[in-house]
C-alpha cells in the first residue's frame, strides 16, 4: 500500500508540476535537463584552455599551453575554469538564478561545473564562494555564488565556508568598467576574517562565483585569501566571458 501511495503521489506530482526545460520551461523528459533548443545553445567550454585562466583556444597547441593574457599579467589564483561560454542561454540561467530568485537552478548549474572543475575539486580542501556585501545581499536575500558552492560542497565532499571571506566595500556595479576601473573599485574589497583565518591558512581553496567576467573580482577575492595564508587558491565559475566566441565555440557534453 505504501508503494502504491508513493507512485499516486509522484503521478500526481507529475501533472500538478510537470518538468520543464530549465530555460524555456517547455516539457522535458527529466528534471534538471534542457530541451533539444536550448541545449543546442549553451555552448560547453572544452580543451584546448590555458592551463591558468581556463581561456578556450581556437586551436590546438598542446598539452597545458599558457595563454599570452596569462604570460604577461600572471593572475594571483592558480588555475581557473568554467563550464559554459556566457551567452545566451547561460546568460538567461545566471540572470534568473541571480536576480529572478530561482535558486532551484542552483544544483544543476553546478553539476555542470563539477565536470568542469573535476580536477580543480578533487585538489580542493575548502570551498569559498564570493561574497555579497551586506547591503546587497538584504536587498537579494541570498548569495548566488553561495548557492553554487554549497552544492558542489555537498556533492564532493569538501568543507564550505561561506562565511571564510567576507565584502567589505560596497562597490559599483562592474557592469561597463573598463579593466582598470573594475580592478580600482574592486580594491580592499575582500577580506579574511581573523576568526575565518583557520579555515583557509595551509589549506588549497576553491574559489566559487557565477561569471568570470575579467577576472577582476576573482583577483581580489584570491589575493585575500593569499594574504590569509591559503596554499593556493582555484576558480570555478558557472560561466566565462569570451570576446568574439560566437562560431568557434565547443559543441556540447553530456546531460
Amino acid at each position: 500500500m505504501q508503494n502504491l501511495a508513493q507512485k499516486a503521489s509522484r503521478l500526481v506530482g507529475s501533472v500538478l508540476f510537470p518538468d520543464t526545460c530549465l530555460a524555456c520551461r517547455m516539457h522535458v523528459a527529466a528534471r534538471g535537463t534542457l530541451c533539444p533548443h536550448c541545449w543546442n545553445r549553451l555552448h560547453f567550454i572544452a580543451e584546448p584552455v590555458c592551463e591558468i585562466t581556463g581561456a578556450p583556444f581556437q586551436h590546438d597547441f598542446g598539452e597545458k599551453m599558457i595563454s599570452a593574457e596569462a604570460l604577461a599579467d600572471p593572475p594571483p589564483y592558480r588555475r581557473a575554469r568554467a563550464a559554459v561560454l556566457h551567452d545566451g542561454i547561460a546568460q538567461q540561467l545566471v540572470q534568473r538564478l541571480k536576480y529572478g530568485d530561482q535558486t532551484e537552478l542552483a544544483p544543476w548549474m553546478a553539476n555542470w561545473m563539477l565536470r568542469a572543475g573535476r580536477m580543480l575539486v578533487g585538489e580542493s580542501d575548502v570551498v569559498v564562494p564570493v561574497p555579497l556585501h551586506a547591503r546587497r545581499y538584504l536587498a537579494r536575500r541570498y548569495n548566488q555564488s553561495a548557492e553554487l558552492a554549497r552544492t558542489i560542497a555537498l556533492s564532493s565532499g569538501i568543507a564550505f565556508e561561506p562565511g571564510a571571506l567576507e565584502r567589505v566595500k560596497a562597490t559599483r556595479q562592474q557592469v561597463g568598467l573598463t579593466a582598470t576601473e573594475r580592478r580600482a573599485n574592486l580594491r580592499g574589497a575582500f577580506r579574511v576574517p581573523s576568526e575565518a583565518e583557520i579555515a583557509v591558512a595551509g589549506r588549497n581553496v576553491l574559489i566559487v562565483d557565477d561569471v568570470f567576467t575579467t577576472g577582476a573580482t576573482i583577483s581580489a577575492a584570491t589575493k585575500a585569501l593569499l594574504r590569509a595564508g591559503a596554499a593556493h587558491v582555484d576558480v570555478l565559475t558557472f560561466s566565462r566571458v569570451v570576446p568574439h566566441f560566437s562560431g568557434w565555440a565547443h559543441g556540447n557534453g553530456a546531460t
